[in-house]
């Protein structure tokens, strides 16, 4: 891990988390220790309405936690119902908080790779929708990030189990003066969130 993500990681306290919200994310954990147990693939694919924010920043940090707490063969990807952009915002607040991220390719749709250590492969990350061929087709759990993908899509073909563990969406706060904090508080509430997940699974 990166010295200055790593920072960033020890700042992390599951502390915040109430009971409900631990409830809320045990679907998921049970999700991860089944396949760990069962020595099968760990397929996650964070889900939201226009994959440029929340389902981006719980992809990025999903697959940091695995590598975190040496969870083997997990595989995180993300989702919209339909496909934007990543927003400029959830790139900087990343390498606020540690991460290496670089446009790869640029346009409408850019292609960033993101890295949470120098050895490691890095995330890709674009806009797509769920079912996009970039994402798994079969045995995934779908973790819907945003009510509104949540009640807009009540089937996912291909997943194995549908968790909600949704978040409030940052960009309310965008093109006000308490943007850039509003980004980083969401970013380590789902940082926090995943890292607890991830904290609870036996290996």
């Amino acid at each position: 891990m990166y010295a200055d993500l790593t920072k960033t990681i020890d700042s992390l306290s599951f502390g915040y988390l109430t009971q409900d919200r631990k409830e809320t994310l045990q679907p998921l954990v049970e999700f991860i220790q089944a396949k760990i147990t069962n020595q099968q693939e760990v397929r996650l694919n964070l889900i939201c309405t226009h994959n440029s924010r929340r389902s981006h920043l719980s992809q990025v940090w999903a697959q940091t936690a695995a590598n975190y707490y040496n969870i083997k063969n997990v595989f995180c990807y993300s989702g919209g119902t339909e496909a934007t952009a990543l927003f400029p915002m959830v790139a900087k607040t990343l390498i606020q908080q540690g991460f290496k991220v670089n446009t790869i390719a640029e346009g409408s749709n850019p292609v960033y790779f993101i890295k949470y250590g120098e050895n490691e492969n890095p995330i890709i990350g674009f806009s797509k929708t769920y079912d996009d061929e970039f994402n798994p087709q079969g045995e995934f759990a779908a973790i819907m990030t945003c009510s509104q993908a949540d009640g807009g899509c009540p089937f996912i073909p291909g997943a194995e189990k549908r968790i909600p563990i949704t978040f409030e969406d940052p960009k309310v706060s965008d093109n006000t003066p308490q943007q850039e904090e509003i980004y980083k508080e969401r970013s380590l509430q789902i940082g926090t969130e995943m890292f607890y997940v991830f904290s609870q699974i036996k290996k």
